[in-house]
């Protein structure tokens, strides 16, 4: 097996889908499509179920992954030894979502597109669970959670940072007008603004007021912590949002932090798969992530 195909077919395998595949391996979409008939001719399996527009891994295919990773990871690998292992380089594909891209990891990802241009980072935007899930599957190496402490079967995790939440309004919101601390029970009449279900402190900011009022609330839903937060200034009600999502909102006095205290505690986390040989890019990642994260913990205490 010619590892440019098992490359090519690990990337669609990745991405099920030819065309994203071929963006970013810079390959025409036909010559995709031809390296994977190869591989398939090669092994005498058919490794994709064509479905219309859609495609999915056949039993071959699923079998065949794991093994494609393990050869791309060992051939770069014997690259860098072989070059002396002078500069970094390899690729990543990191699992995260919005609000640590967002406001969490710039520094990091500047970091290493200065620092250490040979390792190609792939950002992949999900949620908890399908974060993990990834990993267990070896879809992700590496990806971020947000979420209480926990041990998650299969996973090895670093906890970064405490993330603090907030319940933000509109300066003239009447829950914003000089009220004393308030209650869960106080906010049974206010109209809730979120970001989308399976958003971590989304549910469990929902769980919540269910277990006080016996129903979940009715949120007002926006696709992103950018368009909650216009939403929320424009007056359309109060939102629950990580501190580091508001600051510059709060400082400038656009949004008012209302005096409530979520009865529960979220940390952002490292996580990547039990018992996986961590190549030397991986390794370096997982380092640096945990020193910028400790200044960061550092300049926000």
């Amino acid at each position: 097996m010619e590892l440019r195909l098992l490359v090519t077919f690990e990337k669609v395998a990745t991405l099920l889908s030819f065309t994203r595949a071929a963006a970013e391996l810079k390959y025409a979409q036909s010559s995709v499509t031809s390296q994977v008939r190869a591989l398939e001719s090669s092994l005498g399996a058919e490794l994709f179920d064509r479905l219309g527009s859609r495609i999915r891994l056949t039993e071959a295919g699923e079998r065949l992954l794991p093994y494609a990773r393990r050869i791309i990871e060992l051939n770069e690998e014997a690259r860098a030894a072989v070059a002396g292992a002078e500069e970094p380089a390899g690729s990543l594909t990191v699992g995260t979502m919005e609000s640590l891209t967002s406001y969490r990891l710039p520094p990091l990802l500047e970091l290493f597109h200065h620092r250490y241009p040979k390792i190609r980072l792939s950002m992949r935007p999900t949620l908890g669970d399908e974060t993990r899930q990834a990993l267990r599957d070896g879809t992700y190496d590496v990806g971020f959670l947000m979420e209480p402490m926990a041990e998650h079967p299969g996973l090895e995790t670093a906890v970064l940072i405490p993330e603090p939440l907030v319940l933000v309004a509109a300066p003239r919101h009447p829950l914003a007008s000089g009220r004393p601390t308030l209650t869960t029970e106080d906010l049974a009449a206010a109209q809730l603004v979120g970001t989308e279900p399976g958003c971590p402190y989304r549910d469990l900011f929902e769980a919540e007021l269910k277990g006080v009022h016996g129903q979940s609330p009715p949120f007002m839903e926006f696709g992103t912590i950018e368009a909650t937060k216009r939403g929320v200034a424009g007056g359309l009600g109060v939102a629950l949002l990580p501190r580091m999502a508001v600051r510059t909102e709060l400082a400038s006095g656009e949004l008012a932090e209302l005096d409530w205290k979520p009865p529960f505690q979220l940390h952002t986390q490292l996580a990547w798969r039990e018992g996986k040989r961590l190549p030397r890019h991986l390794r370096l990642f997982i380092d640096e992530t945990l020193r910028v994260m400790r200044e960061q913990a550092s300049a926000e205490r």
